[in-house]
């Protein structure tokens, strides 16, 4: 099956272990990550939401004047916005990019966060809310005649969009959350399942739980991974550059850079993802063949955090094992994010996509052979 390749823009340079500075929104870097992910054979680029930072849709749109071929997949939080306007915003944006839109819808389980935008549904009523906003957004995004719709949370009336995805396929929904309410909504809704960097065991039993949510819905969503791949010429080189990364973020965190948003590793986080990778990194700091765990167990895994260590055609394979399980999409992200997305595209990406490439063909031969 294909393999897709995600990137990471941020409003701005800034990491775990590089502290933020400049403007909130630094329209030089933007430009910078924009072309080097572009150049670098990326398929697509993440554009975050959190409830402190710029628009996501807006940032979007901006990075889509930018480029000419890189899609984007546009982080967007459900329950703010009215889903039948949050419908036409990214139809509209799909035709002005020529089809390169996708979204990936973030219910949120960071209960403070949430409430700095006004919401205080617990986590269960958010997904049945999210739920009912993506039956409205897939109606507008397809329905040829008005329609009506009554929920708990959501009621229209005679609700219709002129304005429809420009592609065939619509605009690819990608979706994240590990709770039983969250994969009862992925399976009636996500085409792409996200996970964190877990370990293959888990990955593995995720990606169970999520076909078989999908499978009363007749569906059969793909699987993207997120990792934060740590790259170099030997794997000794590698693993001492882990280290150095970890000093770094330790030295941040010690001067009072506030530089991942969420749960400290003082609180238990309240989302299920975080909890699964702390559980992985409880296990050990390193797991399966090259799964490095420490900046997930210092940061409290609030977000993605989890890293492949090891030179490119070792982080390659180890890629490979996952794209095995299922995953076809790889969402990579670098503690350096501009220098390391450029190795990215020079280094990684090319090997994964020739070692999937073997893959294939090889199973191709055998069913041909049988």
């Amino acid at each position: 099956m294909p393999v897709e390749f995600i990137g990471y823009i941020g409003n701005h340079n800034a990491s775990e272990t590089i502290a933020r500075s400049g403007p909130i929104i630094d329209r030089d870097h933007i430009a910078a990550a924009a072309a080097i992910h572009e150049n670098g054979g990326f398929d697509r680029v993440l554009l975050a939401f959190h409830s402190t930072s710029p628009e996501s849709i807006l940032v979007a749109q901006h990075v889509t004047q930018r480029t000419r071929h890189l899609k984007l997949m546009i982080a967007h939080r459900p329950g703010f916005t009215a889903p039948t306007l949050a419908a036409r915003q990214l139809a509209t944006l799909d035709h002005l990019s020529d089809g390169r839109i996708a979204v990936h819808i973030i219910t949120g389980g960071n209960d403070q966060e949430l409430a700095q935008d006004g919401d205080h549904l617990t986590k269960d009523e958010r997904y049945a809310r999210t739920s009912e906003y993506l039956d409205i957004v897939r109606q507008e995004w397809t329905s040829a005649k008005p329609f009506d719709y009554e929920g708990k949370f959501y009621r229209v009336t005679g609700a219709f969009s002129e304005v429809k995805p420009q592609g065939p396929d619509g605009i690819p929904i990608y979706f994240g959350g590990s709770s039983d309410a969250a994969l009862a909504v992925a399976g009636k809704h996500a085409d792409i399942y996200a996970l964190w960097g877990e370990t293959l065991a888990q990955v593995g039993e995720t990606i169970r739980r999520v076909r078989a949510a999908a499978a009363p819905h007749g569906r059969s969503p793909r699987f993207s991974l997120s990792l934060r791949p740590i790259l170099a010429d030997t794997e000794e080189e590698a693993w001492a550059k882990a280290g150095r990364i970890l000093d770094r973020a330790k030295a941040l965190r010690a001067g009072g850079e506030r530089l991942i948003k969420g749960n400290t590793p003082t609180h238990q986080p309240a989302n299920e993802g975080s909890r699964r990778l702390l559980a992985a990194a409880a296990q050990g700091a390193r797991l399966d063949k090259r799964l490095w765990t420490e900046i997930a167990a210092l940061t409290g895994a609030s977000g993605n955090s989890t890293s492949l260590v090891g030179t490119p055609h070792q982080v390659a394979e180890a890629m490979l094992d996952y794209y095995d399980l299922g995953v076809s999409t790889f969402l990579i992200r670098g503690f350096d994010p501009l220098e390391d997305a450029f190795h990215y595209g020079r280094d990684l990406i090319p090997r994964v996509r020739a070692l999937v490439a073997e893959r294939d063909n090889g199973v191709r031969h055998v069913e041909a052979a049988e």
